[in-house]
């Protein structure tokens, strides 16, 4: 991919002033580089270079079959955000366009552990006695998509119960086929619930506590739109 404008690497340098612990960006592809695998990973290390804090590692999906599933990648291009631990924050696909802004924030918040949810999010995530999982499909062009993404990376961050990927539907086709992609972003929880839209914090905290207890609203599907 071309190298970021030097405005863009600037701005980047001044947000990374942030970071508090280290961040890997690790980084699966593959020996014969599949579409906007190049992309992906050489964009990754174009952002590890404007920081001490942030190194970048790549991995063979291949090869490295076992690290692959160590990290629950099962597919490429792909990134695993990881600072003092693992959140949970994936990224599937090349996070360029709108994401390129959620990739980098989302770098500093797994750097500093900090996530900005509301004392009422905590409080409704706590209760979670089950594993979830959050897929937000997003297109490049989609200027509300970095909402969902980052949301749902804040509640990955916020609770070791929650994973989070970023999934970029039109390098997935099968994947926006089988979850009926018509518009985004859509969040999936735990392949039960979908969310269209860039929903308010509140409501997605209840779509994920439905997801996991199986209750809703009397008359209300658990599959919007």
């Amino acid at each position: 991919m071309p190298e970021l404008k030097e405005k863009d690497r600037r701005t980047i340098q001044e947000w990374f002033g942030k970071l508090r612990d280290p961040v890997r960006l690790v980084v699966f592809t593959q020996e014969h580089e599949c579409e906007y695998c190049a992309e992906t990973r050489d964009l990754a290390e174009q952002v590890a270079a404007l920081s001490d804090k942030v190194s970048v590692e790549v991995h063979d999906f291949v090869a490295e079959e076992a690290l692959a599933r160590e990290y629950g990648i099962d597919k490429i291009p792909a990134v695993a955000i990881i600072g003092s631990k693992d959140y949970g924050v994936r990224y599937y696909g090349f996070p360029g366009g709108f994401e390129f802004t959620s990739f980098v924030e989302d770098i500093i918040d797994v750097s500093t552990g900090e996530h900005g949810l509301s004392e009422a999010t905590l409080k409704e995530l706590a209760r979670l006695e089950r594993p979830v999982h959050l897929q937000v499909f997003v297109t490049p062009t989609c200027p509300y998509c970095p909402r969902g993404v980052r949301l749902a990376h804040k509640l990955a961050i916020a609770s070791d119960r929650v994973r989070a990927d970023a999934v970029e539907a039109i390098e997935f086709p099968h994947l926006a086929n089988k979850y009926q992609v018509y518009g985004v972003p859509l969040t999936v929880i735990n392949e039960q619930v979908r969310v269209e839209g860039a929903v308010p914090e509140a409501r997605l905290v209840q779509e994920v506590l439905r997801a996991v207890t199986g209750k809703k609203e009397a008359g209300e599907s658990a599959w919007h739109g």
